[in-house]
């Protein structure tokens, strides 16, 4: 994929779309697939990098839901269960199984929590991952030898599935182009175009690069802007009601020795209503999460200090040696894009089902749903913008369509996995390129090949793109991250052709922003 070859397809040629969509997270994009992957001409807008937001900043789970099981939400835990098990078929390379273990302290605990966890997972049905079983405290310790143990008396293990979601994303944004869909980055979405009847007939758009601006026209225009919907809404209507109650859920990193183990652990009730997990991930921990909810939704969200108070003391309980701020390497926020019921208040209640909207102009919403359902999600959003366009109806058929780097039961090493099929051609441009096969810092395992890679063919274009999306630096280890910036902006700017007033300018950037994720020891 190259930036210039889609800006050339997309904007820079006079045509009618079927559809555009506005948005490249998880939503957008997965629409993008859907839509494309039926043969409509599909071109996606997004006007930062491709899953700037929420879709990067998620608890990296691939799961049906135990929070949702307990508030009866069965056909939303059902159909994420499902959808669970066709995205481990169709991006193996991407989605693993991953046992967590539910620690009990009291004597009812292991069979309360042990019945509700079989009922989960015979949800499953035939897209089931692993069984449930009770653990005596023995069992546990040998799984999880730093957990707490002073009155552990045994547990529950259960399995559900673990994914690198921005990875997922920049192979799904290659899974549309091969599919013919043209997606671009740094394009703006400036503003919605009507016909002569007031419906929506297109956009106009900016590309944040160059300045040059553009009049698109769609046949449906679908807003998947997720926490951000209601903005480009009141563009159609500017008195438009709020459609989403956000919600800021925060995550904490620390190095490996705090969860030396490839099981997770699952906490089912915190103080605030939600579950907590400590995960591995990426030779490292992630432990999270919050439910706050905000009033207003930045793109670039910031952890508050209750937050993270919340999450080291929560922590803290379970693990044999509780973690300080000084342990956290990276903190990151994200928005829920939860649709608005009642006063919005106890976001941690809120649904998890989409929703579409479609507005008297004619402009498609879909707002709402998780992660995990996104393929679900697009197949009922094309189904509803294809009969609002008039479109020919065609069948869906991501339920078998492999994600872009797919591959089963290939041996790569830990740190390319993610790749898939793509680890070969990084180690091809990393043997034909002198200074490319190292590491660009000794806390990290990524390579300036990657960097190349990701220029080359995943539309990156700052080292942010890199350090926090193509490789997932940032949010592994911020102050290595800042250390990276150097090195990445000269590998940035040998590729795009760029000159030094740039490379200061992206560094200066970069390292400002990745500040934010760092936790000052108090």
């Amino acid at each position: 994929m190259k930036r210039e070859e889609m800006l050339k397809r997309g904007l820079q040629q006079r045509k009618v779309w079927d559809m555009v969509i506005v948005g490249g997270g998880a939503t957008g994009v997965g629409v993008a697939v859907d839509a494309a992957s039926r043969g409509y001409d599909v071109l996606l807008l997004e006007q930062h990098d491709f899953g700037k937001g929420t879709s990067s900043r998620s608890t990296k789970l691939v799961h049906g839901g135990v929070r949702y099981l307990e508030q009866g939400n069965i056909s939303l835990v059902m159909e994420a269960l499902k959808e669970r098990g066709l995205l481990r078929k169709n991006a193996p390379h991407l989605v693993r199984d991953l046992a967590f273990v539910v620690p009990s302290y009291t004597w009812w605990e292991s069979p309360f929590y042990g019945f509700g966890l079989k009922v989960y997972n015979m949800l499953s049905g035939r897209y089931r991952f692993g069984p449930t079983s009770r653990l005596s405290r023995e069992e546990i310790l040998k799984r999880l030898p730093n957990i707490k143990t002073e009155g552990l008396k045994g547990g529950v293990v259960y399995y559900d599935g673990q994914f690198d979601d921005t990875r997922l994303l920049i192979n799904l944004v290659a899974t549309a182009a091969e599919q013919g869909a043209v997606l671009l980055n740094y394009v703006e979405v400036t503003g919605l175009r009507r016909d002569d009847d007031g419906f929506v007939c297109g956009v106009t758009a900016r590309d944040r690069e160059s300045g040059q601006e553009y009049v698109v026209e769609a046949k449906v225009v679908i807003n998947a802007t997720g926490a951000f919907c209601d903005g480009v809404r009141r563009m159609a209507d500017p008195v438009a009601s709020n459609l989403i109650a956000p919600s800021q859920g925060i995550h904490l990193v620390f190095d490996r020795s705090f969860l030396p183990s490839d099981t997770a652990i699952m906490v089912p009730h915190t103080l605030d209503g939600r579950v907590m997990f400590a995960i591995p991930w990426h030779n490292h921990t992630l432990v999270g999460t919050t439910d706050v909810a905000i009033a207003d939704t930045p793109i670039e969200p910031r952890a508050t200090d209750d937050e993270i108070s919340f999450i080291l003391e929560t922590a803290g309980r379970y693990l044999e040696r509780p973690p300080t701020r000084a342990d956290v390497l990276s903190v990151f926020a994200g928005i829920r894009p939860l649709v608005r019921a009642g006063d919005g208040k106890n976001t941690a209640s809120l649904s998890r089902d989409h929703t579409i909207h479609i507005d008297p102009s004619g402009l498609l919403t879909i707002a709402g749903g998780k992660w995990t359902t996104y393929r679900n999600m697009a197949e009922d959003c094309v189904n509803h913008a294809a009969t609002l366009a008039e479109l020919d109806e065609r069948p869906c058929v991501t339920k078998n369509l492999a994600v872009h780097g797919s591959v089963s039961g290939a041996k790569l090493p830990q740190e390319m996995a993610y790749y898939g099929s793509d680890a070969r051609r990084i180690q091809e441009i990393a043997n034909s390129e002198t200074g490319l096969s190292g590491r660009l810092h000794g806390s990290l395992p990524y390579t300036g090949a990657e960097v190349i890679f990701a220029v080359r063919n995943e539309m990156a274009r700052t080292v942010e793109d890199v350090l926090a999306r193509r490789t997932r630096a940032l949010f592994l280890n911020a102050k290595a991250a800042i250390e990276m910036a150097p090195s990445v902006a000269t590998l940035l700017a040998r590729e795009l052709s760029r000159g030094e007033a740039w490379q200061r300018e992206q560094i200066r950037e970069f390292q400002g922003l990745a500040r934010g994720y760092l936790v000052t020891p108090t």
